[in-house]
C-alpha cells in the first residue's frame, strides 16, 4: 500500500462517511424539490478531508514530539515516527487536506450561511490541536469528546443543516448513535496504545481510565447505538430505520474480543471490525431514515 494512503488511515474513514450519509437522509423529506445533491457531496468531501487532515496532523505532531518513536507502540503506519516521510512533508499533507476542507466548506458556507465559516474554523482547529500545539487536548484525555462532537453531532446534524438551513431534532437524535460508533474507533485505538502512551506521557482517556474501564467504555460505545435506534425511529416516524439493528450481530465479535482481554497487535483487527460495524450500521440506518412511508 502507498505510504500516503496508509498514513491517511483508511480504516478510520467510515467515521467521516457515515455521519454525512445519515444526516443527509434525515433531510430527505424536508427540502422542497428534493435533496440538493451537490451540497451532500460537498459535505462528504469536507468530512473526509477533515478526517484525513486530522490523521496526518496526528502523525506529524506525535512524530516530532517523539511519541511515535517508542518501540512499544503498535498499529497503523506512522509516517514520521517510522521515518517513512519527513515531518515537513507530512505537515504539508495535513495543511493541504485542511485546505481542501476549507475550500469546499467555503462553497457550502456561501450557499447556506456564514455560520458555517465558524463551524468549519472550529473543526479545523480541533483537528490540528488534537495532538498539535503546546497543549494538545488529545494528550489530556479529551480526544473522545472531540470525536463525538465533530464526527457525531456536528457532521450528522450539520449535513442535515446544509440541506434545510435549520437545526433539526431528527438530525441531532441520529447524531448520537453515529457519534458513539465513531468514538468507539478512537477508544479501541487508545486501548491498544495504552502501554506506549503511558511510556511517553501521553495521557489519553484510556490511560486515565485504565484497561478494564476502557474495555467497558468501548462496549458501551458499541452497544448504546442499538439502544438509540428505536428512539430515533419513533421520533422520526420512520420505523424502517430499525433495519440498522441487525448490525449488532457484527458488533458482537469485536466486543467479545475486547472483553476477553485482547491487547496490542490483537486489537488491530478489532479496529478494522469496528469500522466495518460503523459502515454497515450507517448504511442500513441511512437507508431506513431515507424511506419515508
Amino acid at each position: 500500500m502507498n505510504i500516503w494512503v496508509a498514513g491517511a488511515r483508511p480504516r478510520t474513514l467510515p467515521a467521516a462517511i457515515v455521519p454525512v450519509a445519515v444526516g443527509t437522509a434525515c433531510a430527505v423529506d424536508k427540502v422542497p424539490g428534493g435533496l440538493i445533491w451537490w451540497r451532500a457531496v460537498a459535505a462528504m468531501v469536507v468530512a473526509l478531508a477533515l478526517q484525513v487532515a486530522t490523521n496526518y496532523s496526528n502523525d506529524y505532531s506525535d512524530g516530532v514530539r517523539g511519541t511515535d518513536a517508542e518501540d512499544k507502540r503498535v498499529g497503523p503506519v506512522r509516517l514520521v515516527g517510522q521515518g517513512l516521510a519527513s515531518p515537513g512533508s507530512v505537515k504539508r499533507a495535513a495543511i493541504l487536506s485542511f485546505a481542501v476542507a476549507g475550500l469546499v466548506g467555503t462553497a457550502l458556507a456561501l450557499a447556506v450561511g456564514p455560520e458555517l465559516f465558524v463551524v468549519g474554523a472550529l473543526a479545523i482547529a480541533a483537528g490540528w490541536f488534537y495532538t498539535g500545539g503546546p497543549r494538545p487536548y488529545g494528550y489530556a484525555g479529551f480526544g473522545e469528546l472531540f470525536v463525538f462532537v465533530f464526527f457525531g453531532v456536528v457532521a450528522t446534524a450539520g449535513s442535515t443543516y446544509v440541506q434545510t438551513g435549520a437545526v433539526d431534532g431528527l438530525g441531532l437524535a441520529a447524531s448520537v448513535p453515529v457519534g458513539l460508533l465513531a468514538t468507539a474507533l478512537l477508544v479501541v485505538n487508545n486501548l491498544r496504545d495504552i502501554p506506549g502512551d503511558t511510556a511517553v506521557g501521553k495521557t489519553t482517556l484510556a490511560v486515565r481510565l485504565g484497561e478494564r474501564r476502557t474495555r467497558w467504555l468501548y462496549t458501551a460505545c458499541m452497544a448504546l447505538p442499538f439502544v438509540c435506534v428505536p428512539f430515533v425511529a419513533g421520533l422520526s416516524g420512520r420505523l424502517v430505520a430499525a433495519v440498522a439493528l441487525p448490525a449488532i450481530l457484527l458488533a458482537s465479535r469485536p466486543v467479545t474480543k475486547v472483553l476477553a482481554g485482547a491487547k496490542g497487535a490483537d486489537l488491530i483487527p478489532v479496529l478494522a471490525a469496528t469500522g466495518q460495524v460503523q459502515l454497515v450500521f450507517g448504511t442500513l440506518f441511512t437507508i431506513g431514515l431515507a424511506i419515508v412511508l
